[in-house]
């Protein structure tokens, strides 16, 4: 690694201070270089829990570390709170939106991931995706919400679809958060209000897929679902979501080549399956 920045050691510098851009500073605590992380939040988030900042299980400072404290014994590295506006390869320089420029001989981009709505980018105001700390406050916001609404209307349809919570996605995360919004009604909740019985929410997962979980092995796909409808969450597997506004969401059956629980034990029912959710 030769210096070509002008100084005397090369400099290493990584956009991004989530699990890959720390893990890529650490790995050169002993290298002789210098290494700058540069992120626009001055805190490491650990983003598998922040489904419990969704549903108040946590605080939003138990899961997020300072990133200078992180590698506060690392001498060969230091930290850069700033937005990146841009990246110029040929001259090895990377542009922060404060005007300032920031050379580096070798460069480390691990800015992380955006949920994706495949297409559906209006769905994101009605049904929010979760990776940052904001996300998961508006999601707990909206929860919460839906609670003391439902307490305070005399109207049985709006007090029964503020008590409805759909979470699209059965991968690990949406799990998860089936999950714990279940825990909340049925658990935390339960003797909190006097009008409505929060343990008769109803919390809905809907999965495109044959199965939860579909990055683990199908035994452990079975037990996520099978765990979740203990807790009271209805799993609808075989559901591929086509629209998604302030009233709801309608999707539509997929056929499958298997025959698990709950893909292909309604058939549809003209062009969506609403009527299965």
């Amino acid at each position: 690694m030769a210096a070509e920045s002008g100084g005397a050691r090369p400099r290493v510098v990584i956009l991004g201070a989530g699990f890959g851009g720390l893990s890529a500073a650490k790995a050169l605590r002993d290298a002789a270089c210098d290494v700058l992380v540069i992120d626009r939040r001055n805190y490491h988030l650990f983003q598998p829990l922040l489904y419990q900042v969704a549903t108040a299980a946590l605080s939003p400072a138990e899961i997020a570390s300072p990133i200078r404290s992180i590698l506060s014994r690392q001498k060969n590295a230091r930290v850069l709170m700033a937005r990146v506006s841009g990246i110029d390869v040929a001259g090895k320089m990377v542009h922060l939106q404060d005007g300032r420029d920031e050379p580096f001989d070798t460069l480390v981009v691990a800015t992380g991931a955006r949920h994706a709505y495949f297409g559906h980018d209006d769905w994101a105001t009605f049904a929010p995706g979760l990776k940052k700390i904001d996300d998961a406050t508006d999601i707990r916001r909206r929860i919460l919400l839906a609670f003391e609404r439902a307490e305070a209307t005399d109207d049985d349809a709006e007090r029964k679809a503020l008590l409805t919570f759909v979470v699209i996605g059965g991968g690990a995360t949406g799990v998860e958060m089936a999950g714990a919004i279940a825990e909340v009604a049925h658990w935390a909740l339960a003797d909190e209000f006097r009008v409505i019985d929060p343990t008769q929410a109803r919390i809905i997962l809907v999965e495109a897929g044959p199965r939860l979980l579909p990055a683990f092995p199908e035994n452990l796909s079975e037990h996520a679902r099978r765990s979740l409808e203990k807790l009271g969450v209805e799993v609808h597997l075989g559901r591929a979501v086509e629209r998604c506004d302030a009233s709801g969401i309608v999707c539509e059956c997929v056929r499958s080549q298997r025959n698990d629980r709950n893909v292909g034990r309604r058939p549809p029912q003209g062009p969506n399956c609403a009527r299965c959710l």
